[in-house]
């Protein structure tokens, strides 16, 4: 099968990890795609990326600077990764161009650059895929298949809690700026892709919102360590950002979540928690209960039915006999019936990326659809900016409301800052 011809637009942090999850793929054996380009205003970033592939595949991808470059090489495809708020101008252009496009969460800053980009794949026929990553772990796949198979009765009631963070800076300067994305927007959208892949569709969320750390701390600008450097990319550039920054988004949101199916949650996402790290993605059904470990952790679920001892690991494969990985996943992960596993982050990134292009793949292929679709990335960032809206209208938002663009407050500065009023 020929392959299918895909450059790298973006080459920062995120576009070298993503250049690691395609040789990951590589290395296992699925050979899909040829990188022809390394795309990036900054030179220096696409050198580096190439120069990297240069090694994985013996063939270095050209270098270029834009689109109109890349549309030389004969470009089938392209993987966005670049920061959000370019998200939606560079999408819709390579869609109208005939590439198929994967792109890196959040899928648009906003709302209406989702809507952008939605419309723009529905017109040009081509397939957009979200780079969502929490859904694809091993472990999130035998408790979407435990809540599927009624082990824990009917979901009554989700428990997501995350607090840590502090004053730090989480990876760069960008991420906590609102008009580049904001901490609640660039890990809530995990969150909200997470919490419906595991238990249907969001309709309401009610929520404080707050700015605890106005100002953030980098400490690798001064030659320490930082605290947040997935994979460990992200030193080089993180010696060059500010030591102490002013912060403009919102770090913590504290809310009820109804869901469609009736069940109701308690979310607390809070990016600036000092003392005691807090983590519990609790569910609770009408015949037991079910604890996930951390994303990208391999660490076993708990699951307790009422008057029985805990189930873990592989004494949870007996509730699902018919679960199974998918054979890209399961030649990754080393199994097709997995339950744990024990690799470090950064393999599991890479894998998890790797995973991610092979459904991008089989889906440009017309195999099958993409598993997060333009519909699905939208998705998720509405419920994100739900949880913002209802903390300024100080009411109940629904996500049907923020993803239609009839609540959108919030969200109207950084429209207006990038031209969408």
């Amino acid at each position: 099968m020929l392959q299918i011809r895909l450059a790298i637009v973006g080459c920062g942090g995120m576009g070298h990890r993503h250049l690691f999850g395609l040789n990951e793929l590589r290395r296992a054996g699925w050979d899909h795609f040829q990188l022809v380009g390394a795309c990036d205003p900054v030179r220096a970033n696409a050198e580096s990326l190439a120069d990297q592939a240069a090694e994985y595949f013996g063939d270095r991808p050209t270098v270029v600077g834009d689109l109109d470059e890349l549309a030389a090489l004969g470009v089938e495809a392209v993987d966005v990764t670049t920061t959000p708020r370019s998200h939606h101008t560079i999408a819709a252009e390579a869609l109208t161009r005939g590439w198929h496009t994967m792109l890196e969460k959040p899928m648009g800053l906003t709302v209406r650059a989702c809507n952008i980009i939605r419309r723009a794949a529905r017109e040009a026929g081509r397939v957009l895929s979200v780079a969502e990553n929490y859904r694809r772990d091993p472990v999130n796949r035998l408790a979407r298949a435990l809540l599927d198979a009624g082990a824990i009765g009917t979901p009554r009631l989700l428990i997501h809690h995350s607090v840590d963070g502090g004053d730090q800076m989480l990876i760069s300067v960008w991420r906590h700026q609102k008009d580049q994305s904001g901490v609640l927007i660039d890990v809530g959208v995990h969150y909200a892709d997470i919490m419906e892949y595991l238990l249907g569709e969001i309709e309401q969320v009610y929520a404080q919102t707050r700015l605890h750390e106005p100002i953030r701390k980098n400490p690798a600008a001064s030659g320490g360590t930082s605290t947040a450097n997935p994979a460990g990319v992200y030193g080089r550039w993180q010696k060059e950002m500010p030591a102490t920054f002013t912060a403009t988004a919102e770090d913590a949101a504290y809310a009820t979540v109804l869901f469609k199916q009736g069940l109701v949650g308690q979310y607390i996402e809070d990016h600036a928690g000092h003392g005691q790290r807090l983590w519990a993605r609790q569910i609770y059904g009408s015949a037991g209960s079910m604890s996930l470990p951390v994303d990208r952790t391999g660490a076993s679920i708990s699951l307790q039915l009422e008057g029985q001892a805990e189930l873990r690991s592989t004494a949870l494969l007996d509730l699902v006999p018919d679960f199974r990985l998918d054979a890209v996943t399961a030649s990754l992960f080393g199994g097709e019936r997995l339950a744990e596993y024990g690799f470090s982050f950064a393999e599991t990134d890479r894998k998890l990326l790797a995973v991610e292009y092979a459904d991008f793949a089989g889906a440009i292929r017309g195999q099958h659809s993409p598993e997060v679709d333009a519909e699905q990335g939208a998705r998720s960032v509405a419920i994100s900016y739900a949880l913002l809206e209802s903390g300024v209208l100080g009411r109940p938002v629904t996500v049907a409301e923020v993803l239609d663009e009839k609540v959108g407050g919030y969200q109207r500065p950084i429209d207006e800052g990038m031209g969408l009023v």
